[in-house]
């Protein structure tokens, strides 16, 4: 199957290897294909969720676990029966990132001047990830839906490292 991208130029995929999201992203929930870009190598950081039905539409993303992020929800009735899991392991979860360029000037004079008392500079925008929504993914069976966490609860694990 051919597809377009504005990202990547044109593209042959196997139409085995299509994502759907039968409710689309919220926000985007007429785009219900997708292919799962992945950066060269064994070990990539970061992959892109391109839109197969808007060659201009691609997300940015990647495992919360190498922001040392970690999930501890239920699915409902409804997510489960989308979602059609039989095996957890079969469970991908992703997180959209984003770069936080326009932020209010007043926010970054401040970042600017922390950076600064530090002995730091940064005049790469930060670049963010959207943890109250991680995506949800059956890698098996190619289904997924972004699950929005209302009300969370934070915890941090410092380890001390050898």
């Amino acid at each position: 199957m051919e597809i377009k991208s504005s990202f990547f130029g044109e593209q042959s995929i196997d139409p085995s290897t299509i994502i759907n999201f039968p409710n689309g992203i919220p926000g985007f929930e007429d785009q219900t294909r997708f292919k799962l870009f992945h950066q060269e190598g064994d070990s990539p950081l970061i992959f892109w969720l391109q839109s197969l039905d808007d060659e201009s539409l691609v997300f940015s993303v990647a495992q919360p676990s190498i922001f040392n992020i970690n999930y501890s929800f239920v699915l409902n009735d409804a997510e489960e029966a989308t979602l059609g899991i039989d095996d957890t392991a079969d469970i991908l979860l992703l997180i959209i990132l984003h770069k936080d360029a326009d932020q209010p000037s007043a926010i970054k004079s401040l970042k600017t001047h922390a950076l600064s008392l530090l002995g730091a500079t940064s005049d790469q925008p930060a670049i963010k990830g959207v943890i109250r929504s991680p995506l949800v993914i059956n890698s098996a069976k190619r289904i997924g839906l972004q699950k929005v966490l209302a009300q969370i609860e934070q915890n941090i694990t410092l380890t001390e490292v050898a």
